[in-house]
């Protein structure tokens, strides 16, 4: 396993001292936001599919700085009624860029429609009951997920794209390892995860136990922890939908790794991905309304290195004669 960035985590920096500041933290790559619910501080994704010249550039960049390009980000939901059409354009434009430069895998979200033909608003439905319910969230997945998703992996398949790797998250169709499971199933093996475990933490599932559960359909894994604050969640629950700048006032809240979970923890799910065969990077994403960028990555990178497994195994059994 490798480390890399989701380089918001530095965007505040503008591209050059973000690639240094990377590098001398000990990240091995990054994972660039294209734009969605990115402002995409680093990335001109129009320039870079328009010439060839600026996508050498940016990797001109990387090797100076000794950063591999890992991945490119285009989180949003394409899947609006409203914005969907212009977040559908980044994911497609992401989807060409990745192929134009050599990579396999994009990084992404299921999208999240509204309930009907006629709303205009993304509705998340997680509740049985009342029945109209289990009709609003039929008709997303017929109507809307699953059209659009058979589309876009034929129109990732010929720009050379083997994984599309969605980040199972609230507020999307796509929220949880079985989703995603059932999203794959109805589509293709293109469709893959993004493992963030953070998301499942606050969603009540078990990253761990997921990891198994998932398999190979694990094409991509980001690095962020999520801390349950018991005192505010014993009487919030962990259906937390206030605002995001400040931890102290939210059930649970997106956290530097270390802070929500501890190394034995973050050890036991390096540990388990190796298990399944996965090999590949463990990008870091810093979104802690508490701890610097700065702290939170280097802190975030000196655990991840004690929990990863970096080599590749070389133990033989011994031939006794």
């Amino acid at each position: 396993m490798k480390l890399s960035l989701v380089s918001d985590s530095l965007a505040n920096l503008p591209v050059e001292q973000m690639l240094s500041t990377a590098a001398a933290a000990g990240i091995q790559g990054i994972e660039f936001n294209t734009g969605n619910w990115s402002g995409a501080p680093h990335i001109d994704l129009d320039g870079l599919l328009e010439s060839q010249t600026a996508r050498q550039a940016l990797a001109d960049k990387l090797e100076r700085h000794n950063l591999d390009l890992v991945a490119f980000n285009c989180n949003g939901n394409q899947l609006h009624p409203v914005t969907g059409a212009a977040h559908d354009k980044v994911v497609r434009d992401t989807i060409r860029l990745s192929g134009l430069m050599g990579l396999k895998t994009v990084v992404l979200m299921s999208g999240l429609p509204a309930a009907n033909a006629t709303d205009l608003v993304p509705n998340w439905i997680t509740s049985s009951w009342p029945e109209e319910n289990q009709t609003h969230l039929e008709w997303q997945w017929a109507e809307r997920l699953l059209p659009y998703w058979h589309d876009l992996v034929a129109y990732a398949s010929s720009c050379g794209i083997e994984k599309l790797a969605i980040e199972m998250h609230g507020n999307q169709l796509v929220f949880s390892p079985a989703t995603l499971m059932q999203l794959r199933a109805e589509v293709g093996p293109m469709v893959c995860a993004n493992l963030d475990p953070s998301h499942l933490m606050w969603m009540g599932a078990d990253a761990i136990q997921s990891v198994d559960y998932l398999g190979d359909a694990i094409a991509h894994v980001h690095g962020k922890d999520t801390f349950i604050n018991a005192p505010v969640a014993a009487t919030r629950t962990l259906l937390e939908n206030g605002p995001l700048v400040s931890a102290r006032p939210r059930a649970w809240t997106h956290a530097t790794i270390g802070v929500g979970h501890d190394l034995k923890w973050w050890t036991d799910f390096c540990y388990r991905l190796a298990l399944v065969g996965y090999s590949g990077w463990v990008s870091i994403e810093h979104e802690d309304a508490t701890m610097s960028r700065n702290e939170g990555i280097k802190r975030a990178v000196s655990l991840l290195k004690d929990a990863m497994v970096l080599e590749d195994p070389d133990y033989q059994v011994q031939s006794v004669t």
